[in-house]
């Protein structure tokens, strides 16, 4: 009923303009347009400059019916987030994309469950012994670290002034000792995170193998 109501109300307002139109010749390109206008609807054979940026319908002048509809130009905020989706939305695809092929290299990189597994129990074990190697240094910049130290000690007891070669060298022992700790770290996430990666990969690797082993099959 409401749509009725609304083309009947449409077409009250258009007849000036369609007669108008009609009487002055419109070609088969001529449109009207219609826009909201201070809570009302307006139309007309021409778009004032203050309805540019307002959606509108546009309406063949020849027929009266409906040929497009224009949204309202969006604020400045609203592009910048537009284009902040758009951007997502293609790194996301280019994510999805990167997945894909990863997978295809997975599944014609290893002929069997086995020899991905044992890949990743390869990548396991080098992490494993970088951990080891990350330890070992950090244990040496340690001690290192506490040697440099007590040189500054027995200074400041003996009341004499510590180097400054001797305080840069503390400075940049203790910076790398940081540094190593971050690494190590960064291995330990590393060693945690591929366990759910093989059983992740596995499943992946499961799901394509099976279509190719149906159609092998058949």
């Amino acid at each position: 009923m409401k749509t009725i109501v609304h083309i009947a109300c449409l077409a009250v307002l258009l007849a000036p303009a369609v007669a108008q139109a009609q009487r002055g010749g419109a070609s088969a390109n001529k449109r009207l347009y219609c826009w909201e206008e201070d809570g009302r609807k307006v139309c007309g054979d021409a778009l004032p400059a203050s309805a540019v940026d307002s959606a509108r319908t546009e309406i063949s002048a020849a027929t009266g019916l409906r040929r497009d509809h224009v949204g309202r130009a969006l604020s400045e905020e609203e592009r910048a987030a537009a284009r902040l989706a758009a951007r997502q939305a293609a790194a996301e695809a280019e994510t999805e994309a990167a997945r894909r092929r990863r997978d295809l290299a997975m599944v014609e990189s290893y002929a069997t469950e086995a020899d991905l597994r044992r890949a990743y129990g390869e990548r396991i074990t080098l992490v494993e012994e970088s951990m080891k190697t990350s330890q070992m240094g950090m244990a040496n910049l340690r001690q290192s670290l506490l040697t440099l130290l007590r040189q500054a000690a027995e200074l400041e007891l003996q009341a004499k002034p510590v180097r400054k070669a001797l305080a840069d060298d503390i400075r940049q022992q203790h910076a790398d000792l940081l540094r190593q700790e971050t690494i190590l770290q960064q291995q330990r996430d590393e060693r945690a995170h591929l366990g759910a990666d093989l059983e992740d990969a596995l499943e992946r690797y499961r799901a394509l193998k099976r279509p190719r082993s149906a159609a092998d099959a058949g």
